[in-house]
């Protein structure tokens, strides 16, 4: 069988690659062609595009980009048509997929949905379009499946896919890494500024001014893989900083704290039981647009699935160094330490347990044999 896969960011990459593993598990001869990255083309397949090409964050950052955007948008139709596969498979990045999808649908092809669009957070009318032109949806938050019922389209719970991610990594040696990483014997604080420069640009120094008020700790910026060292370097400077690329897993694991740009890592740290702040920051017109449009009481992903506030949220002109201290402090504190922990546990098995990728493949491939 041939597929056709959709990916726009980092977090996509990785559960695109997964997929594409179960899916080979499935289908041996699978001929699969995706937009992705990294991880993706290391399992194997052939890379149209990679996400770095496209990340944009942002509706101001977007209508700069329009023009490259719809070009890309034309591209992808095009493509896919030559390819002619027997399912598209569409990862998150909704702003995108679902224009993909409209058309798609029209031209006959057979389109399944694996992580879906957060159309629960804002513009629930798009559930409407999704049905039209979705013949499959598999979602990974548990209250997905009722909002989808609630409006009249029967989705499929699959599980978390972080859980398999993290449970499935090589483990790592605290000592090794600390050494490698000459981290000394310092408890660390791990800061996860996110993946786009302007997320990256518009918080790491805010959490970066926080170095010197605890010397006892060692503060170390996590990488991502689509941004330069050097881009990095230009905000951290001179300061007793650590920086370690691309290995936020297994900065995670020995973790004592981490300040967390909002987006799929506040689920990572939390499965990793290491205590957080959430942050937030945007541009000031793209922040209003969405403060409109977006309906939910948090933005993390750990308080919306306890549906309580269970990690503290910082956003907008709420981030500020005097907030991120004092709430840096309290989860430092033994007694909120642990009650984080136990809600994190309780997250855990909220999140429906192992296989989300292997039971994914299985009913996408079920459903092209039926």
């Amino acid at each position: 069988m041939k597929y056709y896969i959709l990916v726009g960011e980092a977090s996509g990459d990785l559960h695109g690659a997964n997929l594409m593993k179960a899916l080979l598990k499935e289908d041996s001869k699978a001929d699969i062609r995706f937009w992705g990255g990294d991880l993706m083309q290391e399992v194997g397949g052939t890379l149209v595009k990679h996400y770095k090409e496209r990340a944009f964050m942002g509706f101001v950052e977007v209508l700069m980009n329009l023009r490259k955007i719809l070009g890309m948008i034309s591209f992808c139709k095009k493509d896919i048509a030559q390819f002619n596969p027997d399912v598209i498979i569409f990862i998150d990045n909704s702003g995108f997929n679902l224009r993909i999808a409209k058309w798609a649908k029209k031209q006959g092809f057979r389109t399944n949905y694996y992580i879906s669009p957060q159309v629960w957070a804002s513009r629930a009318g798009r559930v409407k379009d999704i049905k039209r032109d979705i013949d499959q949806m598999f979602v990974i938050l548990p209250f997905e499946k009722e909002f989808y019922n609630k409006h009249g389209y029967d989705v499929r719970f699959v599980g978390h896919p972080l859980i398999d991610g993290i449970a499935g990594r090589e483990q790592v040696s605290i000592e090794k890494f600390r050494k490698e990483h000459n981290l000394g014997h310092k408890e660390v604080i791990a800061l996860l500024p996110g993946s786009r420069k302007q997320e990256i640009t518009k918080m790491l120094s805010v959490m970066l001014s926080l170095v010197k008020d605890f010397p006892k700790y060692q503060f170390v910026v996590a990488g991502a893989p689509s941004q330069s060292y050097e881009f990095y370097q230009e905000i951290i400077g001179d300061s007793n900083v650590k920086f370690i690329n691309n290995k936020t897993y297994d900065l995670l694991s020995i973790s004592h704290a981490a300040l967390v740009a909002s987006g799929t890592a506040t689920l990572e740290t939390a499965l990793f039981k290491v205590p957080q702040v959430v942050c937030y920051k945007g541009s000031n017109i793209s922040y209003q647009i969405a403060k409109r449009i977006i309906t939910l009481k948090y933005i993390s992903l750990v308080n919306l699935i306890m549906d309580r506030e269970v990690v503290k949220e910082l956003i907008q002109n709420d981030f500020t160094k005097e907030n991120l201290q004092h709430e840096l402090t309290r989860i430092l504190e033994p007694e909120h330490r642990q009650q984080l922990f136990l809600s994190y546990f309780d997250l855990e098995q909220k999140l429906g347990g192992k296989g989300a990728s292997a039971k994914t493949a299985k009913l996408i491939v079920a459903g092209l044999k039926k």
